[in-house]
């Protein structure tokens, strides 16, 4: 399209007037003044190139107009889903997430009554993790401890009880 377009001008002499246009201070006399023909041929010549301007555009548009445009949805199957397009990591946690699993706990965790029976379930991909207590609900401190693995162990200051329990990474 654009080699066309390049034809078109070229063959108009649009690139040797242009050049006219910007060196037009070529034609001043000798007090800097230019005279009054002139002026008349700068504005002929900003008419000319106006009018070719005006007929290029038109000449694209026209030959926009007979053409049709191409319609593809997908080599006929209509538009494809997020699973059907998903790939890698995307697929992979498209795929968990329908399992029922939370892959990088993006979910808000489970909430647990803390008890010996039902433990507050701490995940971590080593066998140790440091967990924070805030043991009350308006208690500003935050008493840490190590969690290890294996059976559920007891805050040391409120008595609420935590599990350590492996979790693998997706990848």
């Amino acid at each position: 399209m654009f080699r066309d377009y390049d034809l078109f001008f070229g063959s108009l002499g649009f690139r040797d007037m242009r050049t006219r246009w910007d060196e037009s201070y070529f034609l001043r006399d000798v007090t800097g003044r230019m005279p009054s023909t002139t002026h008349a041929l700068l504005a002929s010549l900003r008419v000319t190139m106006a009018a070719r301007a005006l007929l290029a555009s038109t000449l694209r548009v026209s030959r926009l107009a007979g053409r049709t445009a191409h319609v593809r949805c997908a080599s006929g199957g209509g538009i494809p889903t997020d699973e059907q397009q998903a790939t890698g990591l995307e697929k992979a946690i498209m795929h968990s997430m329908k399992a029922g699993t939370d892959p990088y706990s993006m979910l808000k965790p489970k909430q647990y009554s803390g008890s010996k029976q039902d433990p507050h379930i701490v995940p971590s991909i080593t066998n140790k993790r440091i967990v924070g207590c805030v043991c009350e609900e308006d208690n500003t401190a935050i008493v840490w401890f190590w969690l290890h693995e294996g059976e559920a162990q007891r805050c040391p200051s409120c008595g609420s009880h935590y599990k350590l329990v492996p979790h693998d990474l997706p990848h």
